[in-house]
């Protein structure tokens, strides 16, 4: 059974109008006139419990407004959301005890208290007893390595040491289901890779399903088997990154470096010209014309090094987006 159901989801926001000069303040003081902003637009999905999904899309595609509908804190426009059984806006506290949202640009914690003492207040709130908030605590401060930080004022906690409070903080009542809102936003590297592998480790200890938004693919690469793309408020695509590499990548990554610098129109025929830098040139090969293409640059052209790879994935999203058609 789906744990997450989401059926012609739509969000539209009035906004007012209004015409510059006086005549236009009067106007929009006494006659408003308004048009529609269609942020989010017939999405249907569903996800099953434990899954881990990535959400992607570029700003304003309406992927935070479809978490803020996920979570109760707007209500849609139309269709219907079911999350863990329940119709998130009218916020039961049931529901609110089944699932969490963490957003990577707020923050829930107090910024002049030890971490701890607000971790106290939302075992509080979740009617979490001490008992078993104690050994939550210990667990999940063991995973996030942050065991040492807790009684540290917030304010003097790293960026870094800040989001694994904020996670902990969270998950304190453990909630089936996690959304992440860009969860790594402004890490650092090593910040990053910490807190994805915390992610992969509860979501297999504790079965919790987990909807992530995230601008680092690496996010969506390390935690993600299933994506979900949205673009101007319309989904996509809904499947497996695997076969969206497959089905919307049918070209390699062919970096040259020359021993001596060549045009772009000199270059054309070999394939479509990401960029040159200098004698470095990076090209776009369809697979089905690599082999030739290699022999043709490694004949006509005086070749000291040459790398093939997979374009990488931004750069396949990307292209999506711009087209705007994944199906």
């Amino acid at each position: 059974m789906s744990i997450i159901v989401v059926d012609n989801l739509s969000k539209i926001y009035p906004v007012a109008i209004k015409q510059p000069g006086l005549k236009g303040t009067l106007t929009h003081f006494f006659r408003r006139t308004y048009r529609e902003i269609k942020a989010v637009q017939n999405v249907s999905f569903t996800i099953q419990p434990g899954e881990v999904v990535g959400f992607l899309g570029g700003n304003g595609a309406g992927k935070t407004t479809t978490l803020k509908m996920l979570t109760g804190l707007i209500h849609p426009s139309q269709g219907e959301v079911r999350v863990a059984d329940y119709v998130p806006f009218r916020r039961q506290p049931q529901f609110l005890n089944k699932m969490s949202l963490v957003m990577g640009q707020k923050q829930q914690l107090l910024w002049d208290l030890p971490a701890l003492d607000s971790l106290r207040i939302n075992a509080a709130v979740y009617n979490i007893p001490d008992r078993i908030f104690k050994q939550r605590l210990g667990e999940l401060a063991a995973m996030l390595d942050v065991s040492d930080k807790l009684h540290q004022p917030v304010r003097k906690l790293s960026l870094g040491e800040r989001m694994k409070a904020e996670l902990l903080a969270a998950l304190l009542h453990h909630p089936q289901v996690l959304f992440l809102d860009e969860p790594t936003l402004g890490l650092d590297v090593n910040a990053q890779v910490a807190v994805r592998e915390f992610l992969q480790e509860y979501n297999q200890r504790y079965g919790a399903t987990i909807l992530l938004t995230s601008h680092y693919m690496a996010d969506i690469t390390a935690l993600c088997d299933r994506v979900l793309l949205i673009h101007q408020g319309k989904l996509i695509y809904d499947g497996l990154l695997e076969d969206l590499l497959d089905r919307f990548a049918p070209y390699r990554q062919v970096r040259v470096e020359l021993a001596q610098a060549r045009s772009r129109d000199e270059l054309a025929s070999f394939g479509e010209v990401e960029s040159i830098q200098g004698q470095e040139v990076r090209l776009l090969v369809p697979r089905e014309k690599l082999t030739v293409t290699i022999s043709r640059i490694l004949a006509e052209l005086q070749v000291q090094d040459l790398n093939v790879s997979d374009p990488p994935i931004e750069e396949i999203i990307g292209r999506l987006f711009q087209t705007g058609k994944a199906n």
